[in-house]
Order: structure tokens, then C-alpha cells, then sequence
């Protein structure tokens, strides 16, 4: 089932390129996160990849290294990665909700997850992948501005909209120029290791929808793939 997401439009970033908006990102100081922060975590990957994720935030190693993903649950993902997809980290783009670490590895808070969220947004437009895959509740009901929790909504793509270009372009073209890409659903890697093996289970078969939606076609504006619908939430 492909269900519409949420589009998102250009925020004050802008779209200026992932190293400058990188070195915008380690010296943002909009919430409270990077009082103690060792060190921006903003992203890791080729620019260029047609496969991204999105995490919660930054652990304790994370912090320490400046990368996405390095502990225990990125020794998973990197495991499910190429057992699933037959790729490596460098293959895809890995990113956060938050770019900083929130204290003893809480929850963000809303105000945090706003203040990075132009950040997030900023990097889909410039990576502009295929497929999006949310990994866990934080980066999932952002992304699809949704409520519900992860097990409800994973199992099945969605159908994401994103707007590209600036104010200026927007202006010139008298519309925003619209691509719509596939988001999937499913558990964090540290909710998958504290569930066991069913919760792998069911983000390889996750992972293995996202595979096969790496190899259809890219849909512009309101088109559909052959044979498919919008629907509803449900």
C-alpha cells in the first residue's frame, strides 16, 4: 500500500550543498543539545545515494566519533545492510532527527527535533534519494507527520513527496517542482536488539521492500506507478 506523505518545502537552509550546510550544522546553537555535545553528528554516506536513513539521534559513541550509527546498532544496520541490500554504508546516506546527543541518551525533546528538523529537511533536498528508510518512532512520525507508532505504520511504503528549489525558483517557475519518492517504515536498530529475533525478522523483510522499490521508477508530481493508487491511512 503507498500512502501520500508530507511534502516539504524549502526551509531557511536553503538548498546550498551538504558541506556548507554540514559546517552551518556544527556551529548551530538553536536548542539546548549543544551545550554538551562533543561533536555534530550530521551525516555519513554518498551525497549522491538513491538509499537514505533516518535515525533517532546520536548515542555516547556517536557523540564521541561524529558518525551516525557506530555502535552496537550500527554493527546491526551495517549487518542488515548488506545481508539485505548488498551495500555498505558508503553505498547509501545515513542521518539523524537530531545532530547532537541528548543527555544520558533520552528522547529528544519537540523543541529539539524542531530546531534540527530544517537541517533533516535541508539534506533530503540535496540528497534527494529513491527511498527513505525511518528507522524507529522519532524519524518516522516525523516524516510521515503522523502519531501513530512504528509497529502500525511499518510494513508497507508510502508515497513522499518533495518539493526541490528555492524561493527565487519557486517564484520564477509559478509552482514548485515536485518529486515523489517512497518511504519505509521500520523498527530502530536498538529496538531490534533488545526484541530479538523477531524484530530483525521483520526489518529484513523491511529492508527487502526497500530493495525492491530501489528499482522502480523515480514518480514526478502526481503519477503513479502502474497498477498502484494513493490511499488513505489505515
Amino acid at each position: 500500500m503507498i500512502v501520500m506523505a508530507q511534502v516539504i518545502p524549502p526551509t531557511s537552509t536553503g538548498n546550498i550543498g551538504l558541506e556548507p550546510l554540514a559546517r552551518k550544522a556544527a556551529n548551530c546553537t538553536a536548542c539546548g543539545l549543544a551545550t554538551n555535545r562533543t561533536n555534530v553528528v550530521f551525516g555519513i554516506g554518498d551525497p549522491r545515494a538513491d538509499l537514505m536513513f533516518v535515525g533517532e539521534g546520536p548515542g555516547r559513541e556517536e557523540d564521541i566519533a561524529g558518525e551516525p550509527f557506530v555502535g552496537k546498532s550500527g554493527k546491526l544496520l551495517d549487518r542488515l545492510m548488506q545481508q539485505e541490500l548488498g551495500i555498505v554504508r558508503s553505498q547509501c546516506y545515513i542521518a539523524n532527527v537530531v545532530k547532537c546527543r541528548p543527555p544520558n541518551n533520552r528522547n529528544p525533546f519537540e523543541e529539539e527535533i524542531s530546531a534540527c528538523r530544517p537541517f533533516l529537511e535541508a539534506q533530503i533536498r540535496e540528497i534527494d534519494p529513491a527511498v527513505i528508510v525511518t528507522l524507529g518512532n522519532f524519524a518516522t512520525r516525523l516524516l510521515l507527520d503522523t502519531t501513530e507508532g512504528i509497529k502500525k505504520v511499518r510494513g508497507r511504503s508510502y508515497r513522499y513527496a518533495i518539493q526541490a528549489g528555492t524561493a527565487t525558483a519557486r517564484i520564477a517557475a509559478g509552482r514548485m517542482p515536485e518529486k515523489i519518492t517512497h518511504l519505509v517504515p521500520t523498527f530502530h536498530p536498538a529496538a531490534a536488539l533488545r526484541g530479538g529475533p523477531s524484530v530483525v525478522t521483520e526489518m529484513r523483510a523491511d529492508f527487502a521492500r526497500a530493495k525492491l522499490l530501489l528499482a522502480q521508477p523515480i514518480l514526478q508530481g502526481s503519477d503513479t506507478h502502474p497498477g498502484q493508487r494513493p490511499a488513505t491511512p489505515g
